[in-house]
């Protein structure tokens, strides 16, 4: 029972740390380049960056009042639905925007353009990178900054709207109105290629993360290479009856799902114990279950 207790404030510390290096990330995408270059996004943060250029409430002040309402709405609505993790992100990202503004802020009071001037196009870049770099991490660990998406579970759960159509829509209709602030068509474009570029890091941290490969191991050494599979890399292993065609000889074949980083350590194992073992190692499109994803299909 101890030890079943150390390894879930393990796993939870672990969590917590990875979640604040992706806050980190986060807020320095804003504070280093989309606020001194007036970029928007799609989120909350994009209101409380919006209300920042219009009336010069700092982003963190809006940031932080926005998502206690929500959060507010949404345990009258919801229930608690969403989890310690959150609260803490708000306030760990409140907290950070403030910080990086200190940090990086000149003595007129102004954020420096990091790039030099006319440098928008790349400061929105790389600060989508960082926003999506961040953010992905989150995700990864089980983390939320809330937001938006609290608004889409709210609407959800009284129209028939797809949780990601909602989420678009609130995103197209926050960046859509930063032209009444700068009547710039060219900031309501930076601010959806942020958006997009958010986006496809996003996916390309998470999908990174979770990517899963499949072993078919042969080796007539088959009982020492599952017994250190098992042990030492702390992965299931599957035995599977087979036959070789040719020799017409019985053979045990070692199934191992694992994850794409511990691919290594495996190949490792396997040469020290059967340096002429036959291996076969593929792509998985998803895999679901104990130590990894949840099944979510209702």
């Amino acid at each position: 029972m101890e030890a079943i207790l150390k390894r879930k404030i393990g796993r939870e510390s672990k969590d917590y740390l990875a979640i604040t290096f992706g806050l980190v990330c986060y807020a320095l995408g804003w504070v280093a380049f989309l606020l001194p270059y007036q970029i928007t996004t799609g989120g909350v943060s994009g209101i409380a960056a919006i209300i920042y250029y219009a009336t010069g409430i700092e982003i963190q002040v809006s940031y932080f009042v926005i998502n206690a309402v929500f959060l507010g709405f949404a345990l009258k609505i919801l229930g608690p639905k969403f989890s310690v993790k959150t609260i803490y992100a708000i306030f760990m990202l409140t907290f950070l925007l403030w910080w990086f503004q200190v940090l990086f802020r000149n003595s007129d009071g102004n954020l420096p353009q990091l790039l030099g001037p006319g440098q928008e196009f790349m400061a929105c870049v790389i600060g989508a990178g960082l926003l999506g770099f961040g953010i992905g991490i989150v995700f990864c660990n089980n983390g939320s900054t809330g937001g938006t998406d609290i608004i889409a579970w709210i609407i959800n759960k009284y129209k028939d709207v797809t949780l990601g159509r909602m989420m678009m829509y609130c995103d197209i209709v926050i960046i859509s109105s930063c032209y009444f602030i700068f009547h710039d068509w060219k900031r309501v474009l930076f601010g959806f290629c942020v958006l997009f570029i958010m986006s496809f890091v996003i996916d390309y941290v998470i999908n990174s993360s979770r990517q899963s490969v499949q072993f078919l191991i042969f080796s007539r050494k088959y009982e020492q290479i599952a017994e250190g599979i098992s042990t030492q890399i702390d992965r299931g292993v599957t035995l599977l009856d087979g036959q070789g065609w040719y020799s017409k000889q019985d053979i045990k074949v070692i199934v191992v799902l694992a994850k794409k980083g511990e691919s290594l350590d495996i190949f490792r194992l396997v040469k020290d114990i059967d340096p002429d073992a036959f291996v076969s190692q593929s792509n998985v499109v998803g895999v679901y279950g104990e130590g990894f994803d949840k099944l979510k299909v209702k």
